[in-house]
């Protein structure tokens, strides 16, 4: 198991003060004793009781995940670390207290000394341990709590791109329908199109997320297909710069924004128009946007509430949660942009 050096030195230096506090409450309840030898022997067994139990637990196997070693492991280690701290404490603060001439804490104390001793030494080990494993085990909680959201997120991602796929499929294949009695040359053509497009989409990784190369490959591939349908009436174009081709976005993103430019803004629209697919960075966020030369607004469902609009607001909530937007704006020259931003990940 990696150790984090430096969370042991900020729970050495936590045990450090409340040492310190042990040995001032000690002296608040006996002023006329010297100060320093208190704390020469609190910080000696507080030192040696910290280092074997907050080091030896991760000579337990069982403590990989929690951090601590669960049951008598656990039970034995404390005692065996207050044990030891205070043995092999009390020793060393012994010759410290010799060497600097200070008198030795349990001197002519007799009995009573010796069990008063003992029990701050007990009762401090109890609560800095206590402290201790609280603090790991709300950190181990927090910890699972992050990786079940994160599942739980890949999970909703998982069933919006299970949502969006067939209803992509339907709509081009209902075009495909119209498309075999009208021109039968050209419905082969798309039909080709779409066993191109499936394949690549089966072949993708089913993570949740690609770069935005892929993203782009694939929004071509389904602009093809529409192009085999609507002829000289669309005509598309996809500006994505080499810096931001490796950028890692939800899968399916842009194609929903894609597919209502066209359903609801060039195919109304007798003469056909254009699709503007581009991507940029803007003040550290990726801003991808879909701009079309439609019928604007009018032919976008009310309060842009429409199948495709919901599910891209869905996967960026869950995504990227308050960190992103979606907005939908009408072009003065005649259209629709739908815009999307979110955080770019190092």
């Amino acid at each position: 198991m990696k150790i984090d050096w430096i969370g042991k030195l900020q729970h050495f230096l936590q045990t450090l003060a409340l040492c310190l506090a042990v040995a001032t409450v000690q002296y608040a309840f006996m002023p006329e004793r010297p100060y320093g030898p208190p704390v020469v022997y609190s910080l000696c067994i507080g030192t040696i009781t910290w280092a074997v139990i907050d080091l030896g637990r991760h000579l337990f196997p069982s403590s990989a995940e929690t951090g601590w070693p669960p049951g008598l492991a656990g039970l034995a280690l404390v005692v065996g670390g207050i044990a030891a701290g205070y043995l092999l404490g009390t020793r060393i603060a012994d010759q410290f207290c010799r060497l600097y001439g200070w008198h030795v804490a349990g001197a002519g104390g007799g009995e009573s000394q010796l069990r008063t001793s003992i029990l701050i030494t007990v009762l401090a080990g109890i609560a800095g341990t206590y402290y201790f494993y609280s603090k790991n085990k709300s950190a181990y909680l927090l910890r699972k709590m992050a990786e079940a959201h994160q599942r739980a997120s890949e999970a909703r991602l998982k069933l919006l791109e299970a949502q969006l796929e067939p209803h992509m499929l339907f709509n081009t294949l209902a075009n495909l329908r119209v498309l075999i009695g009208a021109d039968p040359q050209r419905a082969q053509q798309m039909l080709d199109h779409m066993i191109a497009y499936l394949r690549a989409t089966l072949g993708a990784s089913r993570a949740t997320q690609h770069p935005l190369q892929a993203e782009f490959d694939r929004l071509r591939d389904y602009l093809e297909l529409m192009a085999v349908r609507m002829g000289p009436r669309l005509t598309y174009t996809l500006d994505l710069p080499a810096e931001l081709a490796g950028q890692p976005v939800p899968t399916l993103l842009l194609q929903p924004l894609v597919e209502n430019s066209i359903q609801h803004g060039l195919e109304p629209k007798v003469e056909g128009g254009s699709i503007t697919v581009s991507a940029r960075r803007d003040h550290g966020a990726l801003l991808l946007e879909v701009t079309d030369t439609g019928v604007g607004l009018l032919g976008t469902p009310a309060g842009g509430k429409g199948f495709g609009l919901t599910q891209v607001r869905e996967r960026l909530a869950t995504a990227y949660g308050d960190q992103s937007a979606i907005d939908l704006i009408a072009v003065p020259a005649g259209g629709v942009r739908a815009s999307i931003r979110f955080p770019l990940q190092p």
